[in-house]
Parts: structure tokens; sequence; C-alpha cells
């Protein structure tokens, strides 16, 4: 096979050309039943595609037709020896490679700034994580994920941890050195996993930051759509190691996937990984190429900042510079706000927003009028909008507390009462509570409360912060295991 070739697409395309008469699900019997304002916007030619498992399309359970050689050449493109296809994001990837790689029991050392279905990971697969500090840059507004040197901390210290998990690239694109890590996991015979969801394209231009795989990460998950073509949740799993048994990586994307993937989706990761080996310097370069002329015209704006690749490396870090992470404390506006402006006023939509920053994600679809737009609405915003100054700092409390109780069996097993947060320290948390900003959990299941943690938490709510996982509109008690 030949990376020109698109096995599953062609496949699909040719079955729903010869308009087969359907006795199969989905109900709506290629597109006739489909709601007449939704199909008169899309046409009805895709519906053809949305199929169910037979033996012509394959099955995504036990793949031995055109899913298989589409696997294949999926792994093949990226230097991998397997690559599973997921059809519900990376966050099952995530929660794979967790169960995959890891005995329940075992001890995973893990940055604390990780995607929320890590946290999904840790408690289905019964692991108990060793939380690495995020490194908080309060010039730039952004926490950085885990260095080698933190790391090499964590492994002299619990030398008996099974695997490392490292979050590579962060939303706002800084990438880890990966090289580095790789070769501390190879020495002390650790597992490397990344989560490598904003990283699909990586591979594919030589002005990129080096990809997992290409560092030799053990097991990688990539969300295809998020920067290349593939549909929404369309996300690829690699597997290169001798540590891992492929064989109950197999098992493990069986048991968390539907059993009724959505064909379309499938088939566009069959495509995405056809354009970007045939296409991809080319395309990638003109990202590449508008995202850094935006990012110079933004950096000339009087109250805007855009995060350079030099502000990342100069940290020791690299960066994806299609990401465009821009700072707006010098409005006197919140990210949110930002965000609200471009979007009712601008009809320009960023990916998220904080405190801070907006965060503008470009694709492999993106072009120059899209970052033209942008910039001019930044542009007008900068002269427009002026808010009150806001004395807001990037902080995040001490997170070195004691992990009492697998999150596993707290999650699952344990009584819980709830007691007022001012009263809370000394017990063992039962709920996850996350702040925006910063976006990682300062509690978790299983993990002892600190006078600390409740201080901040506490600080937090004067100031009208919500913490996802509270309940109500003020966090006014916290959730605790119950003494036996």
């Amino acid at each position: 096979m030949r990376q020109t070739q698109s096995p599953l697409f062609v496949t699909l395309l040719n079955h729903a050309k010869n308009r087969v008469v359907s006795f199969h699900t989905p109900g709506h019997k290629n597109g006739r039943g489909i709601d007449p304002r939704l199909r008169k916007f899309t046409g009805r030619n895709m519906y053809y595609m949305d199929v169910t498992v037979f033996p012509e399309v394959d099955s995504l359970h036990d793949p031995q037709g055109p899913i298989k050689k589409a696997q294949q050449l999926m792994a093949r493109a990226y230097g991998v020896e397997h690559s599973f296809f997921l059809v519900n994001g990376s966050s099952s990837g995530n929660m794979t490679m967790f169960m995959s790689a890891c005995a329940p029991g075992s001890s995973v050392i893990v940055s604390r700034n990780a995607h929320k279905s890590v946290m999904a990971g840790i408690v289905l697969s019964g692991v108990w994580p060793i939380w690495i500090q995020p490194k908080v840059d309060q010039n730039l507004d952004v926490l950085f994920d885990s260095s080698p040197d933190q790391i090499k901390d964590a492994l002299d210290k619990y030398p008996e941890a099974k695997a490392v998990f490292v979050t590579s690239p962060t939303y706002n694109g800084v990438t880890a050195d990966l090289v580095k890590i790789a070769e501390l996991c190879r020495s002390r015979g650790k597992i490397l996993l990344v989560d490598e969801a904003h990283g699909p394209h990586l591979k594919f231009h030589k002005d990129l930051p080096v990809s997992a795989v290409e560092a030799g990460a053990d097991m990688c998950v990539q969300s295809t759509h998020k920067i290349l073509s593939a549909l929404s949740q369309g996300s690829v799993l690699h597997v290169q190691s001798d540590l891992v048994d492929v064989t109950r990586v197999r098992q493990m994307v069986s048991l968390l996937q539907t059993t009724s993937p959505q064909y379309i989706t499938l088939a566009s990761l069959d495509l995405a990984r056809r354009q970007a080996v045939t296409q991809g310097e080319k395309l990638l370069g003109r990202v590449i190429h508008w995202a850094e002329e935006g990012r110079k015209r933004i950096n000339t704006l009087k109250h805007f900042r855009c995060m350079t690749r030099e502000d990342v490396r100069s940290r020791g870090y690299d960066m994806d510079v299609t990401k465009l992470t821009v700072n707006v404390t010098r409005t006197g506006l919140s990210g949110h706000e930002v965000e609200d402006i471009l979007a009712k006023e601008y009809k320009v939509q960023v990916d998220a927003a904080d405190l801070f920053n907006i965060i503008a994600i470009m694709g492999i679809g993106s072009d120059k009028s899209d970052v033209e737009r942008f910039v001019d609405a930044l542009t007008e915003i900068d002269h427009k909008y002026h808010g009150s100054a806001q004395n807001w700092l990037l902080e995040i409390p001490t997170l070195a507390t004691e992990m009492v109780l697998l999150p596993r069996d707290v999650f699952l097993n344990m009584k819980s009462k709830r007691v007022p947060l001012s009263k809370a320290a000394g017990h063992i948390c039962a709920q996850t509570l996350t702040p925006y900003p910063p976006g990682i959990p300062v509690l978790i299941p299983g993990e002892r409360i600190t006078q600390t943690i409740v201080d901040y938490l506490g600080h937090l709510t004067d100031k009208n912060i919500r913490v996802v996982g509270q309940e109500g509109d003020t966090l006014r008690s916290i959730k605790v295991v119950t003494p036996r």
C-alpha cells in the first residue's frame, strides 16, 4: 500500500455510490428520514456513507479489511508499530494508555495540569498518581508542563513508578523536551505516555517542534481532528514499545469505544493521514507563515501581546507556532470578555479563554483571510475597549499533599459527606475541584486537604471565581470521605 491510497474512504465511497437499500442501522435510511431542514443544508450524499458494521466496510473492533489497511497506513505515516483509530476523541486514548500500560496499584508520575480525561484514566485503571507541580510563569501568564529535571527528581524519589505521563503540546502550544524525557525513561525502564492531542501535525513540517513519536514515546494519543482535517472526535493512538502489550492495548481500545462507530469520521482519519503525508509540508508551511505574520501584527498593538517561540525557548521549552496565545491583561479586560467581544461583534470565535489570555488555534484549513480578520478585530478592540485594571495573578497553591487513598476506591466505594470549606483541612477529599484559571485540579479524590488549599479556595470564592466541581453558585463546602 502507498500513502496516496485511502482504502477506507474509497470503500465507503463505492458503497455510497451503489445506493444500496438499507435494512441496517442507522434509522434515517440513507438520509431519507433526516429532518428536512438538516438535509436541505447538508445535502443527502453524506448519509449514504453513514453505515454500520458489515463485512464490506469492516469492523473497528476486529479490523480485517479496509479499517485494518487504513490503520496500517497511519502507523507507517508516523513511523510507529501500531496505530488505533479512535472515534470518541483523545480522551479515550488517555484512558487506554493508563489501563493498558499499568496494572491496578501501579504508580504513575504525571504533571498536575493534565486534561480531565487523565483523571478518568486514573480512576478506571486504579493507579496511584504521583503529581508534579506545574511551573507557573507569571510574566507570560501560562503554565508549563513537566521538565526533564522535575521528572528525574520524581523518579529518584519514587523509583517504583511504572510510567511517566506528559502533556505535550499544552493548550498554549508549549512542548516539553520529550527527547530528554524519553531518554530518561528508557534509562530507568519506565513507560513514557504522552498526551499529544494538540500535536498530530508536528511530524509533517520541519519548522515545528519534535513530535512524541519521533522523540521515542512508548504510547501517545493525537487528536487528528484538532489541527489536521479529520472530523470532530477523530483521533489516533500510537504504540511503539517493547514495554507495552499491544494485545492488551487492543482490548482496552475496544472496551472504551462504541460498537456503533461513525464511519464518516473513520474515513476522515484515513483522508487526513493521506493529506498530511502528501501535502502536509506545503499546507502547514502556509499555516505557519500566516500565524507568524499574525503574531507580528498583534505584537505591534498597544494592549495585546502574542507569545513567541523565543519567549518559550528561553524558558527551556519549545512552541508550536500555529497556536496564537494572546495576552489581554493590558486592556483591563479579561480573556473571557475579549472572547465575547470577538464572537458577538466580529463573528470570530477563539478556541479558549481565561482571565489572562485568549487562545486562537490554527489548523490545516486556516488561511490568510482568517488571520487578517482576527488581527483586524483585535486592532479595533485595542482602540475601542478599555476595562478597569485588575490585579489578577496566575498562581496555584503548593499541591504536595498526601495521597491517602486510591482515587478509584474513593470514586467507586467510599461513602462521603459535605463539610464547610473552613473546616475541611485534614479531611480526605472525595471530589475533584478545578478552578479556571489556572485549569488544574487543586483537589482530587483521595488527597488530604491542607489548610493552604482551603485558604486558596476561599480566596477564589471571595473573588467570585468559579471552581469546576463545586455544587451551587459559590463554594461553601467540600465533599470528604466519611470515616468507617
